[in-house]
């Protein structure tokens, strides 16, 4: 049995106002799908990861919900299973990285193929500029694991433990100044 392909569907393009976040329900609306397909989506796809508020209200950014109407498009409009939609966008995500500019993969990339002599001076002046930190810190902790054993002395003691003076303290009735014995003066 032959397997064809699912047709292509024309699946509009909708304009992402421009706006800072989105609530899943306006992403909703804006895509044409239900709410439970975006959460779907977020546990498929790992580049769709909305932030959440303080009381857990999926807020999307821009970028998110332009991913969102890429996946929609591969899905529905080219009809890519989900599998097949999250390895395009994988694909996709790294031609644009190696494309936008020479970041960190592709100096990872140029580092594997031929280390060049420039790039190991860098890494050696880094190890040596930590072991020389490392040490500092090291030497610093000594000296301070050594003034906390030494003994104290008197001085410092009477500086660090002040005496602690009883409080006397009146009585709470004062002796009858009356010589008649009674509480009222007459």
């Amino acid at each position: 049995m032959a397997s064809h392909p699912s047709p292509k569907r024309a699946v509009e393009i909708p304009t992402i106002p421009d706006r800072l976040y989105f609530k899943i329900g306006d992403v909703a609306r804006l895509l044409k799908v239900e709410p439970y397909v975006l959460r779907f989506w977020e546990s498929q796809f790992p580049q769709l990861k909305p932030n959440k508020s303080g009381t857990g209200q999926r807020l999307y950014r821009k970028r998110d919900v332009e991913v969102a109407v890429e996946i929609k498009r591969l899905v529905y409009g080219e009809g890519y299973t989900l599998s097949g939609a999250r390895q395009v966008l994988g694909q996709q995500r790294r031609a644009d990285a190696t494309a936008a500019a020479p970041g960190p993969a592709a100096k990872s990339a140029a580092a594997k193929a031929a280390p060049s002599a420039p790039a190991r001076n860098d890494a050696s002046a880094r190890n040596d500029k930590a072991s020389l930190i490392i040490s500092r810190i090291r030497t610093e902790l000594r000296e301070i694991a050594g003034i906390l054993a030494a003994p104290a002395s008197s001085a410092s003691k009477a500086v660090a433990m002040p005496q602690v003076h009883s409080i006397r303290r009146k009585p709470r009735s004062a002796p009858l100044s009356n010589s008649s014995g009674s509480l009222f003066d007459s």
